[in-house]
């Protein structure tokens, strides 16, 4: 089961109180309903291809409005050929459409958040857990990106959608999608915070343990690619050093080298793997990292001044 789906398993099996379940079932309308004029009077049709998310509008509609309702199961002839879940109500579909404030039954069901979704904060939150259910999709963490989506019918609600995302501050945003419009989030932060809000608590831990050992991964990566780095510029420093001490041996001898830099010309050749640290550590005379570096300098420039007098190329 993907994680998109178990988020969604665990949001339908969270209790609420009444007016929450109005609220939830308002998100619901809005983002999966659809008058189906076809038939005389127009029927209410909820449509999605998710069992427990049917049973889930199923049982809010039901506890709402007391009447019979239908459930039909077609099949998609197109792409994964899923299972369609339809809850269609034919009775009272006015007096629900007038009582959750979603519009005119007899035309079309309204871009507007009702006034009483916006009223309390805890209805704000299952209304969009309605949505999502309704309509949204977020990637596994594991994925290369976060994303959290609610695809909207249109640009009007898209906007509406957004306004509830701003108002609890997570700076979601808005695109064209097909034939509509989807209110999306990218940063991990919000939809960690997304995922609290509407309830999915056991979906957040889960997103949240990806994500941290994701980030320690990335980390750790960053932490060897520094050292590897600064492994790759010893190594070149020391095989400068090396190539420096032979050919000041070769072309002008050691004997011509103040004493100090003798010493080191002469340990860095009996002694070409070890560090700094520990070519400090077997000269004679204590001298200190840095006081090495600046003789390990003089006899560059010495090595650079022979190149240069005798036409000598440096390897690359």
């Amino acid at each position: 089961m993907s994680f998109a789906a178990q988020t969604k398993k665990e949001l339908t099996q969270l209790q609420s109180k009444p007016c929450c379940e109005r609220a939830e079932l308002t998100g619901f309308i809005q983002h999966c309903g659809r008058m189906n004029t076809d038939i005389d009077p127009p029927v209410l049709e909820l449509a999605t291809e998710n069992a427990a998310i049917a049973r889930r509008m199923y049982q809010l509609l039901k506890a709402k409005t007391g009447v019979e309702l239908e459930v039909l199961v077609q099949r998609k002839m197109r792409l994964k050929k899923n299972n369609v879940y339809i809850v269609r109500m034919r009775q009272d579909v006015s007096a629900v459409f007038d009582e959750l404030q979603v519009g005119d039954a007899h035309e079309h069901i309204a871009a507007e958040i009702p006034t009483f979704v916006r009223s309390n904060t805890c209805c704000k939150k299952a209304y969009l857990r309605g949505a999502f259910l309704a309509s949204g999709s977020v990637n596994d963490p594991d994925s290369h990106s976060y994303h959290l989506e609610i695809y909207c019918k249109t640009q009007e609600h898209a906007q509406e959608l957004l306004s509830l995302f701003t108002g609890f501050h997570l700076h979601a945003k808005v695109t064209r999608r097909k034939k509509g419009y989807i209110v999306y989030l990218k940063e991990g932060d919000k939809i960690v915070e997304f995922l609290g809000m509407v309830g999915a608590h056991q979906a957040l831990l889960r997103f949240e343990e990806v994500r941290i050992v994701k980030e320690m991964r990335n980390q750790v990566n960053r932490l060897v690619n520094c050292e590897t780095a600064n492994l790759n510029k010893t190594i070149l420093a020391a095989v400068r050093q090396l190539d420096n001490i032979r050919l000041i041996e070769r072309e002008l001898g050691f004997a011509r080298l103040p004493q100090k830099l003798r010493v080191v010309a002469e340990k860095r050749l009996q002694y070409p793997d070890i560090t700094l640290q520990e070519l400090c550590e077997v000269l004679p005379d204590k001298v200190s990292k840095s006081g090495l570096n600046h003789r390990l300098r003089k006899l560059d420039d010495i090595a650079q001044k022979i190149r240069a007098d005798r036409g000598i190329f440096e390897e690359s």
